[in-house]
């Protein structure tokens, strides 16, 4: 057997750095990277702006909080051109609803178009007085009836509706309307 031999203690390096250098032999640096570019400056904040948009935004929450009916509210309006005697009877229940709409059970957006069907088939039929029935609202998640502000909004917004009211006792009471519909 022969006997293995150690190479001369010259040739070998110390440190690890050095045995690697010499093991792969001749390197090029490589050109160094470009730095990354800066991130763009913020744009300028216009504060002015954005407090005059949330001040307006809170001007016309408060608007619509303030027409927000309870349970126990009345509905009532008229055009200006609609004599307040007219607001009377309808409020007494002198006029004969011909036609009537229940919208018990139904949510927000299927009221919405139920209401709009309702009213231009009504208008379309030459119907002069409808009931709607929206509920007292008694049974909501919070004391403010849902459907009664939604017929209450969508009511005061429609050119063909010259006057509404809630129902007397013996016709719904707080949980019906009686709506005047102006002539084709």
């Amino acid at each position: 057997m022969a006997a293995r031999r150690d190479p001369p203690a010259e040739d070998v390096p110390d440190d690890d750095a050095a045995l690697f250098r010499s093991a792969i032999g001749p390197v090029r640096e490589l050109p160094a990277a470009p730095p990354p570019p800066a991130p763009p400056k913020p744009r300028p904040v216009p504060r002015m702006a954005r407090r005059d948009e949330e001040d307006a935004r809170d001007e016309f929450q408060r608007a619509l909080d303030a027409n927000v009916l309870e349970a126990g509210d009345a509905l009532r309006y008229r055009r200006d051109e609609v004599p307040p005697r007219v607001l009377q009877r309808l409020a007494r229940g002198e006029y004969a609803a011909q036609e009537e709409l229940d919208l018990h059970h139904a949510d927000g957006a299927q009221a919405e178009a139920l209401l709009r069907g309702f009213l231009k088939a009504a208008r379309d039929g030459g119907v002069a007085c409808v009931r709607i029935i929206h509920g007292k609202g008694l049974h909501s998640d919070s004391r403010i009836p849902p459907l009664k502000n939604l017929v209450d909004r969508m009511l005061r917004q429609r050119a063909d509706v010259l006057a509404f009211h809630s129902a007397p006792a013996a016709q719904g009471g707080g949980g019906a309307v009686l709506v005047l519909l102006a002539k084709r």
